[in-house]
């Protein structure tokens, strides 16, 4: 199957232009945004904002990563070619790499855009972890701001800013639609979301986390500026549940330009999904109520794709090998299926 990634240009012939435009608009249009699928064993199904969630057996979850996109918890109307296979790609390595810190839920990924794992009981908190001044803190502190989750922030900082020591914010996990809302450590103990030495672990289990996140991400050129992490239990033990370290929940830096950009107030090279949110921002949509999103056109859903297949080459060091798409369904049913027959 031949992939065409760029849009056609001026230099080309018609006829090669209207081939190349066919071939474009045909690869966009292959992109995963809905699945209805029935596995051996399964019992429901959750459809999240990006991944739909498979119960089977009331034992195992079974992940399908598609290719939606959200921001400002809003799902936008079109889907991202690949990007359901780098975002499970990514989240598998890492899984892999820091096992030895915390378990997690992660037991195989039978197909590109698949994990399968232990079915847990997920807190109702998520735990982001910050080292830099930026993104949705940066917004809070720019309004007059000092104190994000509790936690004191000085004067003076600017955006992009390093923290003295990486700090925890946690957010609660809103349901689908809604947004998550920042929340201290006082009030989750005060509400009694998790209890006091489980929250210790929790944030104990995410610093290491993110320690090892940061020492990879060095390793490659990068800076891991912010992500977060979700925890659930399974016979009275934390796992790390969900995905971990990928664009979709973390923020990356180029570490080569990071002090010359900073010190010159530009802005930064990053591999994240703000450049996303600030093509959003730029159109006026910012998830607000009466708000539409604006049109995505064909061109910048290929920029998006081309720039999630980017930081999965440069977080992880691998060439990103293009799964075949020509049909995305039948190829994730045929091999879960295989495994799960396997497998039980």
């Amino acid at each position: 199957m031949v992939i065409v990634t760029k849009r056609p240009n001026k230099t080309q012939n018609p006829e090669q232009s209207k081939e190349v435009t066919l071939n474009f608009n045909k690869i966009m249009l292959q992109a995963i945004t809905k699945t209805n699928f029935r596995f051996y064993g399964q019992k429901d199904v959750y459809h999240g904002k990006v991944r739909e969630v498979y119960n089977i057996e009331n034992d195992y979850l079974l992940m399908v990563v598609t290719d939606r996109i959200s921001a400002f918890d809003v799902v936008l109307p079109r889907g991202i070619p690949y990007k359901g296979q780098v975002l499970n790609k990514i989240a598998s390595k890492f899984l892999d790499a820091t096992s030895d810190i915390v378990p997690n839920w992660k037991i195989a990924s039978p197909d590109p855009n698949v994990t399968f794992g232990h079915k847990c009981e997920p807190y109702p908190v998520e735990m982001i972890v910050r080292a830099y001044l930026t993104g949705s803190s940066w917004r809070t502190y720019k309004s007059g701001a000092r104190n994000i989750c509790g936690i004191p922030i000085p004067d003076g900082m600017q955006e992009h800013q390093q923290f003295i020591n990486p700090v925890i914010t946690p957010t609660t996990k809103a349901e689908q639609g809604l947004h998550d809302e920042d929340i201290s450590k006082e009030d989750i103990l005060k509400k009694g979301l998790v209890p006091d030495d489980e929250y210790s672990l929790l944030e104990k289990y995410s610093m290491e986390l993110f320690i090892r996140g940061s020492e990879i991400a060095a390793e490659h050129g990068l800076i891991l500026v912010d992500t977060k992490y979700e925890f659930g239990k399974k016979d009275g033990k934390i796992f790390l549940i969900d995905e971990i370290h990928t664009p979709d929940s973390s923020r990356y830096f180029y570490s080569d330009v990071y002090k010359e950009r900073f010190n010159k107030g530009q802005s930064q090279k990053q591999l994240s999904k703000e450049f996303v949110r600030e093509w959003l921002m730029s159109k006026g949509f910012q998830g607000q109520a009466g708000q539409e999103v604006p049109d995505m056109t064909g061109e910048f859903v290929n920029e998006v794709s081309e720039r999630y297949i980017e930081l999965y080459e440069k977080i992880t060091g691998d060439k990103f090998e293009r799964a075949d798409i020509s049909d995305i369904e039948a190829r994730i049913e045929r091999n879960v299926n295989k495994f799960l027959k396997e497998y039980r």
